[in-house]
């Protein structure tokens, strides 16, 4: 994807890629220049900057934290196997065993619940051809309904546990392996339950999670990150461990297993990360950037774990890494806006005083007219809405033609940068983007 089209100026918007999982396909859409008409030839001119800009140069989408998953890809395309590429994320750990049919349990769902393709529930048959609702009774019992009849078929005590042959569905959400159980929500609903076998589980976690066509030492590689993950992270739900989405990993069941990724968790059976004999937690993400972060640096206040430590990651801009590198630029006004509270008067610029074992940020300043207020990383992703921490910020003045450096360097200069931006959005009168700017990027007048 590409940062910006070329030649156009700030009014331009250009919509932010998905996620890596999603990133297969995706086109950056063209941007449309509002309200510009083609000036007269005889009087046009090369475009100027705009006054009172912030750049924001970054790297990578997501915590940084463990294994890079397009990095792990790279790592593939370069002959390394899934176990030189967990041990490289994860420093000094091996590869353990544990059962691969220990049962994890995954809320699925919360709200109405209906389900198909199980052919006994606490002790009754059913049809298996038939899909069936789950209804809260005020007693605390659950009613199981016939749906194309509306005829109760029995009252239960929670849980609810339907069984069946096969997968079994569930509407509005998909097909799962295992058995489904079912109480009554504390929203007036029904909390639906996956219990399933933990490479079975797996076997739904890994093309959610990264693109089953990669490289097979790259799926082997997430088969054994998300089968450590898995058990050694709980959510402390009182009857489930696990959420079918990044607030654990993601699980789409059934409708995510595909040949090579199936083949991914058979060559991996039961296979484990662990640090000094036990079972270690593997947290991954996205992208990098080209280095990950130590986790306490990552996330303030969290210990910090001898497994989790920033490594270098040279092919993380494998494949087309949408996310490797990126740029944001918004108007002065705009991204006061964002700041708010954080900001005091006016902005000035922001200036990076800490960085981690990356350039991701643990700690600037943000400088206004009115004063001077110490921010985290985290702040600034969140008011900005940045992919990750690692940000450079620059602030640009055309009246003056000042660029004024207010990230703290880190690789080339802020001067080289700003050339580079100016470049690529076709404020120089270049024509095309240079090596290393291409990513998403927003652009906010």
């Amino acid at each position: 994807m590409r940062a910006l089209a070329v030649g156009l100026t700030v009014t331009a918007a250009l919509v932010l890629a998905g996620p890596a999982a999603g990133a297969r396909g995706h086109r950056a859409p063209a941007a449309a220049a509002r309200g510009h008409h083609a000036p007269n030839r005889a009087s046009a001119r090369s475009p100027r900057p705009p006054a009172g800009i912030l750049y924001i140069r970054g790297g990578g989408y997501g915590h940084g934290i463990g294994m890079s998953q397009y990095g792990a890809y790279g790592f593939a395309l370069h002959g390394w196997n899934y176990r030189q590429i967990l041990a490289h994320y994860y420093t000094g750990t091996a590869i353990g065993q544990t059962n691969p049919g220990q049962v994890v349990r995954v809320l699925l769902g919360s709200g109405a619940a209906a389900f198909a393709g199980a052919t006994r529930a606490q002790g009754k048959r059913l049809d298996p051809n038939i899909t069936y609702d789950v209804k809260p009774l005020a007693n605390g019992q659950l009613a199981l309904v016939n749906q194309s009849t509306g005829k109760r078929v029995g009252k239960f005590n929670a849980p609810l546990t339907a069984t069946g042959p096969g997968p079994l569905a569930v509407a509005g959400l998909g097909t799962y392996r295992g058995s489904l159980e079912f109480r009554p929500a504390s929203s007036g609903g029904v909390d639906t339950v996956d219990v399933v076998g933990l490479d079975d589980y797996v076997r739904g976690v890994i093309a959610a999670e990264m693109p089953s066509g990669w490289a097979p030492e790259a799926l082997n590689a997430q088969a054994v990150a998300a089968r450590t993950y898995a058990i050694t992270t709980d959510v402390a739900g009182t009857f489930y461990n696990l959420y079918p989405d990044t607030r654990s990993q993601m699980y789409r069941g059934v409708s995510a297993e595909t040949p090579a990724t199936d083949a991914a968790v058979a060559a991996t059976a039961g296979q484990i990360v662990t640090y000094q004999g036990v079972a270690a937690v593997t947290y991954f993400f996205s992208s990098s950037g080209g280095h990950t972060e130590n986790v306490e640096d990552a996330w303030p206040g969290a210990a910090a774990s001898p497994w989790l430590r920033g490594v270098d990651d040279p092919y993380d801009g494998a494949g087309g890494d949408p996310y490797h590198r990126w740029i944001r630029r918004l108007s002065l006004p705009a991204a006061a806006r964002r700041l708010g509270p954080l900001l005091k008067g006016k902005l000035v610029g922001i200036r990076v005083v800490q960085r981690g074992a990356s350039p991701r940020i643990i700690s600037a300043l943000v400088n206004g007219t009115g004063g001077t207020t110490t921010v985290s990383g985290a702040q600034l992703e969140r008011a900005f809405g940045l992919l990750s921490t690692w940000a450079r910020f620059t602030v640009t003045s055309a009246a003056s033609g000042h660029a004024s450096a207010a990230g703290g360097g880190y690789g080339s200069s802020d001067a080289a940068m700003i050339t580079q931006i100016k470049r690529a959005y076709g404020l120089a009168g270049e024509t095309t983007a240079p090596r290393g700017l291409e990513g998403p990027s927003v652009v906010m007048p």
